[in-house]
């Protein structure tokens, strides 16, 4: 651990960044104990947090470089098990620069239960369309879950995976986390919904008009 040796891919504040969004993830509750992962796309590959280590003690060079074939540099820690996830993530959509893996309480007990999150409510488009898609279920950490993954992203920037928790994305770290947050916030939301019998859904239309809105929201 330690000041990052300056042959390593990423600028320091890149990788410290990584480290301060997943503390923030378990500090929040978001992912309990080791749980979860984070990574931010750099040029020729991802930085992404290392396999099994408590994230109040990593480093700037603990943060592990991924090529886009895959590989690691020599010496470097293990990166995180789901490295194949974010890597297909990458692969498929250019425009996203971050992903936060988490496994949050409320979404992973909606995954848990085989239940995708419809239209309930306009904050669902915050993930990019009119629901937030179930992955179905694979081993974690392997080729197939990110398989399944990137096909439950398709024009999507969140989805819950079967019985293991969400992932969502953003045009950087921030926003990822954000996202992340919101997801948690509508997953605990429509788990209320179903206690009280649930209720009907927003239209396509409906929808529709919500997202063309918020094109043009906010500071633009």
């Amino acid at each position: 651990m330690g000041k990052q040796p300056p042959e390593l891919p990423g600028d320091v504040a890149l990788r410290r960044a990584v480290i301060e969004t997943a503390r923030a993830m378990s500090r929040e509750g978001l992912s309990p104990g080791r749980s979860g992962n984070v990574s931010a796309r750099v040029p020729g590959g991802m930085l992404i947090t290392p396999s099994g280590l408590a994230y109040d003690g990593l480093g700037e060079a603990d943060i592990v470089f991924v090529g886009e074939g895959g590989e690691t540099l020599p010496g470097s820690l293990r990166p995180s098990s789901e490295w194949h996830l974010h890597h297909a993530i990458y692969a498929a959509r250019p425009e996203i620069a971050a992903i936060v893996h988490c496994h949050s309480m409320d979404a992973t007990a909606l995954a848990c239960a085989g239940k995708p999150i419809p239209a309930f409510h306009y904050m669902v488009t915050a993930g990019g369309g009119s629901d937030i898609r179930l992955a179905p279920y694979a081993t974690f950490g392997t080729p197939e879950l990110a398989a399944a993954v990137v096909a439950a992203l398709d024009g999507r920037k969140a989805a819950l995976l079967a019985h293991h928790g969400q992932v969502a994305c953003g045009k950087d770290l921030a926003a990822a986390a954000d996202l992340a947050r919101d997801v948690e916030t509508l997953a605990g939301q429509y788990l209320r919904t179903l206690q009280i019998g649930g209720g009907p859904l927003l239209s396509d239309d409906d929808m529709q008009r919500v997202l063309d809105q918020f094109r043009g929201y906010g500071q633009q």
